[in-house]
């Protein structure tokens, strides 16, 4: 017999496809829609989370991430919390360009990024300052949980990347090792004895590509 689960628990949830997503163009902050696969994505995601019990549902405001986050709202009944501290990283003028644009427009600051680098993709946000807004917001309402509760944080690769890495106490040097999540995969922390504890990455389906803006 199993023993009962001890701590509480985070659910990283990555919004489903969008159109952009296909194209290898990059959102950032732009606020792009679902496409209709991304909505089947987030209906059958939404009834594996919502077999996990969770006690509360946090979400980027923007709407990938909202009409997630609302099929899992739909099966569970929670409300669904809105901050735009979880949207993507700012991504300035990369934004709506595909990577071939910006490796034309923007080659060395590219090449930089892809060497782990500390870059202003197209003078937009450090990842550092992503994970200075996002992570607060996680703990802050992961305090609210009820002992051994779980909480869904409906957000965007990019931002679920530092938010882990700063959760998880690792260098910024090292996030990149956390490899991205595929649309409506999720990662889980469980909190232990010395803090948060990566448990699961990339969750949810069989293996699929890895399309977004932090790939």
């Amino acid at each position: 017999m199993n023993s009962p689960r001890q701590g509480r628990r985070l659910i990283l949830w990555r919004h489903g496809q969008t159109s952009w997503n296909l194209e290898r163009r990059f959102q950032g902050t732009t606020d792009i829609d679902l496409t209709e696969a991304g909505r089947g994505q987030a209906r059958r995601a939404a009834r594996l989370l919502a077999s996990l019990e969770p006690d509360a549902i946090i979400a980027s405001d923007l709407q990938r991430a909202r009409d997630t986050a609302a099929e899992l709202s739909a099966l569970t009944g929670l409300e669904v919390h809105l901050d735009p501290a979880l949207r993507e990283t700012y991504a300035g003028d990369w934004q709506g360009l595909t990577h071939e644009e910006i490796i034309a427009a923007h080659g060395e600051q590219y090449a930089a990024w892809k060497r782990g680098e500390p870059v202003r993709r197209g003078g937009g946000e450090l990842e550092t300052e992503v994970a200075d807004r996002a992570a607060p917001v996680v703990l802050a309402h992961a305090e609210k949980l009820p002992e051994n509760g779980t909480l869904v944080v409906a957000s965007h690769g990019g931002t679920i990347r530092t938010t882990i890495g700063r959760l998880l106490g690792l260098d910024s040097r090292h996030w990149e090792s956390l490899g991205g999540l595929s649309n409506c995969c999720w990662s889980i922390l469980g909190e232990g004895a010395r803090g948060w504890r990566l448990m699961e990455h990339n969750a949810g389906t069989l293996p699929e590509p890895v399309l977004g803006d932090d790939d």
